[in-house]
Order: C-alpha cells, then structure tokens, then sequence
C-alpha cells in the first residue's frame, strides 16, 4: 500500500511519532494508502526548514531568479498532470470531467499568474512640499512576512493550496503546508515538482495531519510563523483566530457560504437553468461558492422548479474515471452522514422533495462509495435549519418571491455573505441589486467566472481579508515608507 510521507526540507519524511492514518477513496470506500500524521514536532522541524529557508538561500536569490522558479513548477505540474489528476480524483472522488478541466490546469495557472503579476508590480512613490522649496520624496516598498502558515481545505485540494502557496511564494516568503487529511496526495507530489525545478530545500514543505491538540493547531499556534490563510469551515476560522491571538499574526480566512442564486422572470431561461445546475451541483456541491438557495420570481417558477428537477434528474452519478460522469460522491462516509442528516431535517420540516433526497443504487466497486443523489426542495419557510445552515452537498431549495424587495431581504438573511447569482436581461436591475446583496461577489449572467486579479472574499461569517491579485501580495508583505528630505 502506498505511503504519504511529509515533505520537510526538501526530503520525504515519516512522523517523528511514526503514527500514520488511512486514506480512503470516497467513490469506493476502500484504503489505498496510509498518511504521516504530523504533530508538534513535525511542524517544528517544517517550521525551522522554512525559517532557514528564508534567512538564506530563498532571499539570497534575485526576485526574477525568484518568480522563475515558480514558472517552472508551473512547467512541472503540467508534464506530470496526469499524474495529478488520478491522485485529486482518488482523494476527492470528483468526477475527470472536473478535475481536468479545473483542478490541475488551475493548480499551475495560479504560479504563473502570480510570477507575472509580481514581475510587474510597481512600487509608490510621492513628492511632498515642505516649505523651504526642497522637498522631500517618499517612496513605499514591500517586504515579505517570513514564514507562513498554509491550512487548505479537501474540496479544491490543489487549487486552492496553490491559490495560496503561489501568491505567498512570489511575494518572497516561505511555507509550511497542512493540507485537508481528507486530501493529501497532491501537496506532496507538489513537493516533488519543487524538488525538480530547482527551487531550494526548505521553501515548500508539507505536514500532514489532523487539526485540534496536532499539526494544524501546532501551525497556528507556532511562534514563528508569522501568518496563517485559511479556507474551510467557520467554526474552523474562529478557533485559528483564537490561537493566532496572542502573536497577533495576520490572517486570512474564506470561510462558508450559504449563497443566494435569484432568477428573474425577463431572464434568459435557458441561461439560468444552465447555469443554476452548474452553481448548485457542481463538484457534489462541494464548492463554497455554490448555491444552496434559489430564489424564483414567482411567474416563473413552476416552470423553473420542474426544469431544473429534470435536468438534475439527468446527471449521471457514478464512476469519476467515467468521461460521462457528471457529479462524483461526497469526500466522505461522516459528510455524508451530515448531509443525509440535512436531507431528513428538511423532510421533518415538511419540505417537498421535488428530485432526489436519498442514495443512488450504485453496484460493483461503488457500492461503498459516498454518494448522494442530487436534491431539490420547495415548500419551507426561510427560518428553517436547511435554510440558514450551510449544507455542502448536491442540494438547493427553491423559493417564490413577488417583489425585488422581499428577495433582497431574503437572500440578505444570512449569517453568510460569500456570493450570490443574480439572473436578469434588465441591466438597471443588475446593477441595483447586485449593490443591495451583502456579499464579496456577486455574479450577473454567470456563475463560477472570475478575473484572477479581482478581490475575492466573504462578508459577516464568510471570511476575512481578499485573495487575488495584488490582494494576495498585499496580504503576504509589509509595506514600509521611506522618507528622504531633499
């Protein structure tokens, strides 16, 4: 059986303790290799190779020579993609439709975007009057943090570690990894790729492991680490907060989401029931930005509700190798235990099941896997728990609405503010509903299309801080202001 060991200083190593847990494939259900379990003592050694990393031969490097290597990693997820590939479909489950297209073409984009943004990114500079014609200039420069603390989550294993590593990496710093133990093959290979392209020991290294009393609490909680980002759940963000307290460290979280999708009846339907089945079940639902309540304009929401419910009916469930496949199972038996617990606090509710709700009857090696049935709702009111709970499967619920008032003040009703979709041929409408939405995106026409240089963040409990472009830079540097009296 294969073995998953941490990546600490350029080399493969075991757990200082030896202790290793399983890895399970979530569309079959069987072991198929076994994990370092990192703890306090693995994080250190990972820590101590990263400071030392940073002191010297990263920082001895020119920042060109810098981004260069990063382009080159770029080059090496790319030779070895297929291999990336089978290794994000066996963690996750997700379909090759998916991980292809997504996954691994992101996971390498994300270093080459962020080499080229800090290849040209331009420093501030200010003339200021002093009154004995003189002068003085002030220019602002950048410094990188030291080490930073990369916790990332299972359901974009290598997009979103790269999403981070990469920005952290540019703007001249270096990492300790711990990635989801639900999916932690791809952060090692990663560090394969680093190996080979020449980037030196100590810059990327990875420690596997759980959170609470191990590796990701030692993470966050280490004092030489001087940031953590974060995505994941927010219960999860709230105690990294707590433990990143008295270092005061900086942080970024992108935390939950239990996002809006509203359909107005001008739409464009076939555009919005094409894109409402890729925001809510794409991935398994397994997407933060997904969208878990829809709101239909009410002339059009029979219409709606039984469209969508047939062509979510059509998805094909099953085998991710499967070219045809279009929704993979859940990353776990204990997520889908919660989410079949949503399916049944629905149902008590006195929701209407209008597709799915249950388990697919899968055969052969699948059985065992963690699937789920795509679902549709209708019929609860907006203070039941489905409602305002963030779910994170393959589920919406559809609501009524009348008046453009009443859905704003239902899509605002939230804890959440992540992202919402808006669905409108009126442009005027767009544009004044989109700025009444308390979210950090909101989509019109679209879903799932972003700028990479845009911000990206939640609002209220969905996060702290922005990624993206030279959001992500700020974040992993400091600036300084010089000023010289001329």
């Amino acid at each position: 059986m294969k073995k998953v060991k941490h990546f600490i200083d350029g080399e493969m190593t075991a757990s200082v303790s030896k202790e290793t847990f399983p890895n399970v494939n979530p569309a079959t259900g069987k072991e198929f290799a076994t994990i370092a379990r990192g703890d306090a003592a693995d994080i250190d050694a990972a820590v101590d190779a990263a400071r030392r990393a940073f002191q010297g031969p990263w920082s001895d490097l020119s920042k060109a020579e810098r981004l260069d290597c990063l382009v080159r990693v770029a080059h090496g997820i790319r030779a070895r993609s297929e291999e990336f590939l089978k290794a994000e479909m066996k963690d996750t489950g997700k379909p090759r439709s998916f991980a292809a297209k997504v996954d691994i073409p992101r996971g390498a984009a994300n270093f080459e975007f962020f080499a080229r943004l800090a290849r040209n990114t331009e420093h501030t500079s200010f003339h200021t009057e002093t009154g004995d014609g003189r002068g003085a200039l002030q220019y602002v420069t950048r410094h990188p943090l030291g080490v930073i603390g990369v916790i990332c989550p299972w359901n974009l294993p290598l997009l979103l570690l790269t999403w981070k590593v990469a920005p952290a990496l540019a703007a001249g710093n270096c990492v300790v990894v711990k990635p989801s133990e639900e999916t932690p093959t791809t952060a090692t290979l990663l560090g394969e790729v680093f190996k080979d392209a020449g980037v030196p020991d100590g810059v990327y290294n990875v420690v596997h492991g759980f959170g609470p009393g191990e590796a990701g609490e030692a993470l966050t909680k280490h004092p030489d680490v001087a940031a953590i980002t974060f995505t994941g759940e927010t219960h999860t963000g709230s105690r990294i907060m707590e433990a990143c307290a008295p270092h005061i460290k900086k942080v970024s979280f992108e935390l939950g989401g239990k996002n809006p999708a509203i359909v107005f009846a001008d739409t464009d339907f076939d555009a919005a029931i094409d894109g409402t089945i890729r925001s809510v079940f794409s991935n398994t639902g397994q997407v933060c930005l997904c969208s878990e309540r829809v709101y239909v304009e009410r002339p059009l929401f029979d219409r709606f509700v039984e469209t969508l419910a047939s062509r979510a009916q059509d998805l094909k469930v099953g085998d991710p190798f499967d070219d045809d496949t279009d929704m993979g199972p859940l990353i776990s038996q204990a997520h889908r235990e919660k989410v079949l617990a949503a399916f049944a606090s629905a149902t008590d509710a006195g929701a209407e099941v209008v597709t799915g709700g249950g388990v697919p009857d899968l055969s052969g090696k699948f059985k065992g896997g963690s699937f789920v049935e795509p679902t549709i709702w209708t019929g609860l009111p907006e203070d039941a728990a489905v409602i305002k709970d963030e779910i994170f499967g393959p589920v919406c619920h559809i609501q009524p609405f009348d008046e453009e008032e009443e859905v704003l003040a239902m899509a605002n009703d939230t804890r959440y503010g992540l992202c919402a979709a808006l669905w409108t041929r009126d442009l005027q409408r767009a544009h004044r509903v989109a700025a009444g939405i308390e979210a950090g995106l909101v989509w019109v026409n679209s879903w799932f299309l972003r700028d990479l240089r845009a911000p990206f963040g939640g609002v209220k409990m969905s996060g702290i801080g922005r990624e993206g472009g030279v959001h992500s830079l700020n974040f992993y540097s400091e600036s300084k202001t010089v000023c010289v009296k001329l």
